[in-house]
Protein backbone atom coordinates (compact mmCIF):
# COMPACT_ATOMS: atom_id res chain seq x y z
CA UNK A 1 0.00 0.00 0.00
CA UNK A 2 1.58 3.58 -0.91
CA UNK A 3 2.43 5.74 2.63
CA UNK A 4 2.83 8.88 0.85
CA UNK A 5 0.16 11.59 -0.21
CA UNK A 6 1.60 11.69 -3.87
CA UNK A 7 1.67 7.84 -4.18
CA UNK A 8 -2.18 7.38 -2.85
CA UNK A 9 -2.97 9.93 -5.36
CA UNK A 10 -1.18 8.10 -8.00
CA UNK A 11 -2.71 4.84 -7.32
CA UNK A 12 -6.28 6.14 -7.73
CA UNK A 13 -5.14 7.75 -10.85
CA UNK A 14 -3.74 4.69 -12.43
CA UNK A 15 -6.77 2.99 -11.39
CA UNK A 16 -8.75 5.10 -13.32
CA UNK A 17 -6.48 4.72 -16.75
CA UNK A 18 -7.05 0.85 -16.16
CA UNK A 19 -10.88 1.53 -15.75
CA UNK A 20 -10.49 3.72 -19.00
CA UNK A 21 -8.42 1.67 -20.95
CA UNK A 22 -9.48 -1.89 -20.13
CA UNK A 23 -12.90 -1.94 -22.69
CA UNK A 24 -10.19 -0.45 -25.34
CA UNK A 25 -8.06 -3.44 -24.88
CA UNK A 26 -10.80 -5.71 -24.66
CA UNK A 27 -12.17 -4.63 -27.92
CA UNK A 28 -9.05 -5.01 -29.79
CA UNK A 29 -8.35 -8.46 -28.43
CA UNK A 30 -11.56 -9.30 -29.42
CA UNK A 31 -11.54 -8.13 -33.01
CA UNK A 32 -8.27 -9.93 -33.81
CA UNK A 33 -9.76 -13.26 -32.06
CA UNK A 34 -12.82 -13.36 -34.47
CA UNK A 35 -10.73 -12.52 -37.29
CA UNK A 36 -8.37 -15.24 -36.89
CA UNK A 37 -11.11 -17.55 -36.04
CA UNK A 38 -12.42 -16.90 -39.23
CA UNK A 39 -9.07 -17.10 -41.28
CA UNK A 40 -8.78 -20.36 -39.53
CA UNK A 41 -12.42 -21.50 -40.74
CA UNK A 42 -11.61 -20.51 -44.07
CA UNK A 43 -14.22 -17.80 -44.24
CA UNK A 44 -12.26 -15.63 -46.40
CA UNK A 45 -14.30 -13.58 -47.21
CA UNK A 46 -15.83 -12.57 -44.49
CA UNK A 47 -12.22 -12.76 -42.30
CA UNK A 48 -11.51 -10.13 -44.95
CA UNK A 49 -13.82 -7.61 -43.74
CA UNK A 50 -12.94 -8.68 -39.82
CA UNK A 51 -9.52 -8.42 -40.09
CA UNK A 52 -10.05 -4.40 -41.24
CA UNK A 53 -12.19 -4.04 -38.52
CA UNK A 54 -9.52 -5.60 -36.00
CA UNK A 55 -6.64 -3.57 -37.99
CA UNK A 56 -8.82 -0.66 -37.03
CA UNK A 57 -9.29 -1.10 -33.61
CA UNK A 58 -5.63 -1.63 -33.19
CA UNK A 59 -5.30 1.32 -34.62
CA UNK A 60 -7.75 3.03 -32.44
CA UNK A 61 -5.91 1.34 -29.12
CA UNK A 62 -2.33 2.30 -30.14
CA UNK A 63 -4.00 6.32 -30.99
CA UNK A 64 -5.54 6.22 -27.72
CA UNK A 65 -2.33 5.25 -25.80
CA UNK A 66 -3.26 1.89 -24.36
CA UNK A 67 -1.46 0.02 -26.65
CA UNK A 68 1.99 1.10 -27.44
CA UNK A 69 2.33 1.80 -31.44
CA UNK A 70 4.76 -1.22 -32.16
CA UNK A 71 2.36 -3.48 -30.30
CA UNK A 72 -0.54 -2.86 -32.68
CA UNK A 73 2.19 -3.04 -35.71
CA UNK A 74 2.85 -6.15 -34.68
CA UNK A 75 -0.44 -8.00 -34.34
CA UNK A 76 -1.87 -6.26 -37.51
CA UNK A 77 1.21 -7.88 -39.20
CA UNK A 78 0.58 -11.09 -37.87
CA UNK A 79 -2.69 -10.79 -38.36
CA UNK A 80 -2.05 -10.11 -42.00
CA UNK A 81 0.12 -12.65 -42.20
CA UNK A 82 -2.21 -15.07 -41.58
CA UNK A 83 -4.51 -14.25 -43.59
CA UNK A 84 -2.60 -13.94 -46.87
CA UNK A 85 -1.33 -17.71 -46.02
CA UNK A 86 -4.77 -18.64 -45.97
CA UNK A 87 -5.75 -16.74 -49.42
CA UNK A 88 -2.43 -17.92 -50.97
CA UNK A 89 -3.61 -21.50 -49.88
CA UNK A 90 -6.90 -21.41 -50.91
CA UNK A 91 -6.14 -19.92 -54.40
CA UNK A 92 -3.51 -22.93 -54.46
CA UNK A 93 -5.98 -25.40 -54.24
Amino acid sequence: MPNTKSAKKQMRVALRRQQRNKPVRSQAKTMVSKAEELVFSGKLDEAQSAVTTAVSSLDKAAQKGVIHPNNAARRKSRLMKKLNQAQAESSAK
